[in-house]
């Protein structure tokens, strides 16, 4: 699909010269999201495996919990350097290695003695939470590169969409991959999804990174003295107006997210005690149908608009989202819970979309360090929140619980929405108006992105899964 400005009267195959690149670029995406959801069906079923591994070889519920923490910690630590590294690697060569990286490890795991099991399991934290990070931020940095400003929201949806699906997936056969053929066999199987992925990305152009953050504000050097160290990733954030409070408002999503992933168990084990795993994977599945169904819809909206989300879809998806949560578990019937939870899953898949395609409206000098800084606030906001609610089931109902995270998450998000409102309010009428913040909020150096941007006034918004956090 060609550009809103279309060819021009003195160039006759201009359109459709764009029309064909565009065509290309799209079809080279869609391998690499191919490619992403089959690592992805890997990293979900590891998430079930690998937990299970640790519980039966140390035999203690803790050595989980530390196994998550650790994994969670090294996610929080790769998004500080995220940007860092896109500033003078490709991005390419970055989720190339992290694939390498995530396949390799496994291949350590499934070749370790028995006396270096525990060792091995801890590297397998430590690589896979980075990687998942480092892959994470790399790709989402780098679509506006790969497929043209233009179609953000397109490829944002479909990369959703695809890891959706791999969760699914992950989360259902997990269980059975494990119980007929073994742990040893479904890390074989993880570790050659990482390889497909690897070799996807091998295999295909990708732009992005490699020097981006050169050039945003040359001011990175001090004379003689040498490089000078910048808070390139807060710059990032004072870039566009209500950005700081978007990134916050992600954290503490995060935050609520923790509280359904730990409650749900417990919910489910109240409610069939015989068999608790039915109500959990059912809810995912319906959840994940929920937000599959709305990477249609936006999709197709940007498909016939040319344009993306904007914040008040964030902000209100946000606030659906966290009451669709806190009903799921207020004891209404199944037929009704299966409603809510489809909600959940298209607000969740709404706010995906629309945080991602708005920090891609950021300059390539600042994305990377924006996307990393995000992924950094989810992990910390996540892994807070699961130690708070672990400590908080044990006095509370998963209502008390699911109902405070979740209040926490409204809270921001209706102060985010008085917030844009408040911008847009402030906004000067006229040509320069909404074009001109456009610009603003990108980059000082241009006037702006285009004929979608100065509509939208670039407030768009869209993952959870900055660090192949499990948000639904």
């Amino acid at each position: 699909m060609g550009s809103a400005d279309g060819p021009k009267a003195d160039e006759p195959d201009g359109g459709s010269q764009k029309t064909r690149e565009t065509a290309v670029s799209e079809r080279r995406f869609r391998f690499l999201v191919a490619g992403y959801a089959v690592s992805s069906y890997g990293t979900f079923l590891n998430m079930v495996a690998l937990n299970l591994f640790v519980y039966e070889t140390t035999g203690r519920a803790l050595a989980m919990g530390l196994f998550m923490a650790v994994r969670l910690a090294s996610g929080f630590v790769a998004g500080l350097v995220v940007g860092g590294l896109l500033a003078r690697f490709s991005a390419k060569s970055i989720m190339l290695w992290a694939n390498v990286g995530q396949g390799a490890v496994m291949l350590l795991l499934i070749l370790a003695p028995e006396s270096l099991v525990t060792g091995a399991l801890m590297a397998v934290s430590v690589v896979i939470g980075a990687c998942g990070t480092l892959f994470m931020v790399a790709l989402r940095s780098s679509i506006p590169e790969m497929v043209g400003e233009d179609r953000r929201a397109w490829a944002n949806s479909l990369s959703i969409t695809g890891r959706s699906l791999a969760m699914v997936a992950g989360f259902a056969s997990a269980g059975v991959v494990v119980s007929l053929v073994g742990y040893t066999a479904a890390f074989l199987l993880d570790m050659a999804t990482f390889v497909v992925c690897a070799v996807t990305v091998a295999l295909l152009p990708i732009a992005g990174g490699k020097g981006a953050g050169t050039d945003a504000g040359k001011p990175e050097k001090a004379g003689k003295s040498g490089p000078r160290w910048r808070p390139v990733a807060f710059l990032a954030l004072a870039a566009a107006p209500g950005l700081g409070l978007m990134v916050a408002l992600r954290g503490v999503d995060a935050f609520g997210s923790s509280s359904h992933n730990a409650a749900l168990p417990i919910y489910s084990t109240s409610l069939d005690a015989s068999n608790p795993a039915v109500f959990v994977s059912a809810f995912w599945c319906v959840w994940a149908l929920g937000n599959i169904g709305a990477q249609q819809v936006i999709q197709r909206y940007a498909q016939r608009t040319g344009r993306s989300v904007g914040a008040l879809g964030f902000g209100y998806g946000t606030v659906v989202m966290s009451a669709a949560f806190i009903a799921a578990f207020a004891g209404f019937p199944l037929a009704v819970t299966a409603v809510i939870a489809l909600i959940a899953g298209a607000a969740d898949g709404l706010t995906e979309v629309a945080y991602t395609s708005h920090l891609q409206t950021l300059p390539a000098t600042l994305r990377g360090h924006a996307f990393g800084l995000s992924a950094t606030f989810e992990n910390l906001g996540f892994g807070v929140g699961m130690i708070l609610v672990a400590a908080a089931l044990d006095r509370f109902s998963p209502l008390a619980v699911v109902g405070w995270s979740h209040g926490a998450a409204i809270v921001v998000a209706v102060v985010f929405l008085l917030r844009v409102a408040a911008l847009r309010r402030a906004e000067p009428a006229g040509p320069m108006g909404r074009a001109g913040r456009a610009g603003q909020a990108g980059d000082t150096g241009r006037a702006g992105r285009g004929k979608e941007e100065a509509v939208e006034g670039r407030p768009d918004r869209g993952d959870r899964d900055g660090a192949e956090v499990s948000r639904g």
